[in-house]
């Protein structure tokens, strides 16, 4: 089918994606509170950290932990906007540390530098007619909010959080339209640590845990909505998903159920998020596994009345899933998501399923679920890049996918999707989440830094860089 003949719409966000935990660095400038991202090394005990089985809540001396510097954004950022200017960016999305605004998330009062700091980034994208799409959670949370109440566990934390986002909105509320109150919220229960500031205690049961805190999460992210819509008219909240299709395996009707099973184990948080209660496959889950969920009188009333506004969402791959023991033990490697291999399509350099169709399936299936604008605010390609002899970086790998699933972005669109933007993540080059490495690339926009820490940070454009600023002056068009 020839896409040519689709066009975006002339309003489309194009844009790119970054995390404060990834990029700023300085964790320990501006009056910045130590969080639980920074307790996460590089190494053997990563996903060890991030599963919630860490043995120490402090830095320990043995342990490289990149986000401590990143790339150093907190101090560079008016160069890399420069550079996201010129490739036309309409929007940036980023995230804003927790424990830049409140150090300890129970403080009395937030602070200040922390404030100051990305209401002068916000000016700077601003003044570059760069549009902020911000994540008010992207894992960062303050650690003693784990130290002292066990994370997003204690419903405590709902009040605190509560106080964060409406902090945020009376002080950015001239300069920010689009707030996502969570990343990848589903992670939660793949990640606890990470996702939800959870460690576990001798003996608990950790679905209940996991379960409740997501309850107090989206309990939280209902009073986020609801304070953005009085404190910002015209603002524009959403609920932001770890996506991908799952498909069955084969045709066996054992197999289609366990693929139904994995797309609703994470449409659960959107569902509620986006229709305001809990759905009944999800009721009998919680049953079936005797979980109880500490609810309390309004809770209900608050979810069912400040739904999100839109869907955003990450998509790097599709997943396949099958009740078959003999073919689960070929699983592929690289991604959080464990997923069956599907013999149909090709992997990355880390083993995550490269499916370009896939996101045109998952936006209709999305968008025929919730009819509500989608945000697709992550995809992108982590490979090795090199600087050859002239010192450039021919990232045409990179080029190739992007330009495959912006072709089936179009294909959604002309399907009657409501696309509000497109954010590829890691426009610039960063540490990755799941392996902690910088030579697990995604940006436009190359950073002179290894694994080890070691480099200039000097920034260098790719290939990419200029072909995605044609994408984005063509809107689309010239791919």
């Amino acid at each position: 089918m020839n896409n040519n003949s689709y066009k975006f719409p002339e309003e489309f966000l194009w844009g790119g994606a970054l995390a404060a935990n990834q990029c700023e660095g300085a964790y320990n400038e501006g009056g910045r509170g130590l969080a639980n991202v920074d307790l996460i090394p590089k190494g053997k005990n990563r996903f060890k950290a991030m599963e919630g089985k860490l043995e120490s809540l402090n830095i320990l001396a043995d342990e490289y932990y990149p986000s401590h510097e990143a790339i150093d954004f907190y101090h560079k950022f008016r160069e890399d906007i420069a550079l996201f200017a010129e490739m036309g960016f309409k929007c940036l999305r980023i995230s804003i540390a927790w424990s830049r605004i409140f150090p300890n998330g129970d403080d009395e009062s937030p602070n200040e530098e922390g404030l100051k700091f990305y209401e002068e980034m916000f000016d700077e994208m601003l003044k570059n007619n760069i549009e902020p799409v911000v994540t008010i959670c992207h894992f960062d949370m303050p650690i003693t909010l784990i130290k002292k109440y066990g994370g997003w566990k204690n419903r405590a934390l709902i009040g605190f959080y509560e106080k964060y986002t409406r902090t945020l909105f009376e002080r950015y509320k001239e300069k920010v339209k689009y707030w996502m109150t969570f990343n990848e919220i589903n992670m939660l229960l793949h990640l606890p640590f990470m996702g939800a500031g959870i460690l576990f205690e001798e003996g608990e049961n950790e679905l209940q845990v996991k379960y409740q805190a997501a309850h107090n999460e989206l309990v939280a992210s209902a009073l986020a909505t609801k304070a953005a819509h009085e404190i910002i008219p015209g603002s524009m909240v959403g609920c932001m998903l770890a996506a991908g299709v799952t498909y069955p395996y084969s045709c066996n009707p054992n197999d289609i159920q366990r693929a139904i099973e994995k797309e609703r184990e994470n449409f659960f948080f959107i569902d509620v998020q986006s229709r305001g209660e809990y759905p009944g496959y999800a009721k009998r889950f919680l049953r079936d596994n005797n979980i109880e969920i500490h609810m309390e009188a309004g809770d209900g009333e608050i979810l069912k009345t400040y739904t999100v506004d839109y869907i955003g969402f990450s998509y790097y791959s599709s997943r396949c899933a099958s009740a078959d023991p003999e073919v689960l033990k070929g699983m592929t490697a690289g991604n959080v998501f464990k997923s069956v291999r599907n013999p149909h399509l090709q992997v990355s350099e880390w083993g995550w399923q490269i499916d370009p169709k896939g996101l045109r399936i998952t936006c209709n299936n999305l968008y025929d679920r919730y009819q509500k604008p989608l945000f697709i605010v992550e995809n992108g390609l982590g490979a090795v890049d090199t600087v050859d002899g002239n010192g450039e970086i021919n990232d045409y790998y990179r080029i190739e996918y992007l330009r495959e699933h912006i072709k089936e972005m179009k294909e959604a669109v002309a399907d009657g999707v409501n696309l509000i933007g497109y954010t590829p993540w890691g426009c610039i080059d960063l540490v990755s989440a799941s392996t902690g490495e910088m030579k697990k690339r995604y940006g436009f926009i190359y950073v002179d830094k290894d694994n080890e820490g070691k480099g200039t940070l000097e920034r260098k454009k790719k290939k990419s860089f200029y072909w995605y600023k044609d994408v984005i002056s063509s809107n689309g068009e010239e791919l």
